[in-house]
């Protein structure tokens, strides 16, 4: 098995301890470190988001592999070129005003960064406008990902996606939404690009909507 296909197993199998020591083993064997982010780490959260979907694993198992991740990404880092962690382009993420629930959120987040993403997280209770300003303040953002994870807070998700389209982000950056109330239906209802409905989905959706 080369370095590449034994990071990518402890990355799947979520080998915390391990993950470091084989990482500088690979740069020490002049491994590509382009490759070995590529192919031996997001390629594996690539798998273990598809196993999420597939009720395969579940919310442990995925924290576990993303931590990792980025356990592994800590001592790449120096060895990549500036742009090559976040070289799929910028993510801003947050739930919505009146909504408290991160656990979702940061699940997401990690998935998203596990994709190539540079994640911009704006936290809970963020208002509509902070979701405007931090695409103003990012212009290489490429997509919005907001979250409503209760029934009452849908109207906020709304009204989020509303004020984004009105203040002229849709044709600049792709407006994803997502939670546990949320439905493929609401998301074309209230005019977001993509919806997801879980982590590992999420991350599929993001990279579509940004290429």
């Amino acid at each position: 098995m080369s370095k590449i296909q034994e990071i990518a197993v402890a990355v799947e199998t979520g080998k915390v301890k391990l993950i470091e020591g084989l990482v500088q083993e690979a740069l020490d064997a002049k491994e590509d470190p382009n490759a070995i982010l590529e192919e031996g780490m997001i390629s594996a959260m690539g798998i273990v988001g598809a196993k999420f979907q597939a009720n395969e694993i579940f919310v442990p198992e995925m924290l576990i592999a993303a931590k990792t991740m980025k356990k592994g990404v800590e001592v790449l880092k120096p060895h990549l070129a500036s742009d090559a962690v976040g070289k799929k382009g910028k993510y801003i993420i947050g739930t919505v005003a009146g909504d408290l629930h991160d656990i979702g959120k940061n699940l997401v987040a990690l998935m998203i960064e596990s994709a190539g993403f540079e994640v911009i997280d704006l936290g809970v209770d963020v208002p509509p406008e902070k979701f405007v300003e931090a695409v103003k303040e990012n212009p290489d953002c490429k997509v919005v990902g907001a979250s409503a994870l209760l029934t009452t807070t849908m109207e906020a998700l709304e009204i989020t996606v509303k004020t984004m389209i009105d203040a002229g982000c849709k044709g600049k950056v792709k407006i994803m939404v997502g939670g546990a109330p949320i439905t493929q239906e609401f998301a074309d209802k209230i005019g977001a690009d993509g919806y997801a409905p879980d982590a590992g989905a999420a991350a599929v959706k993001a990279l579509e909507l940004a290429s």
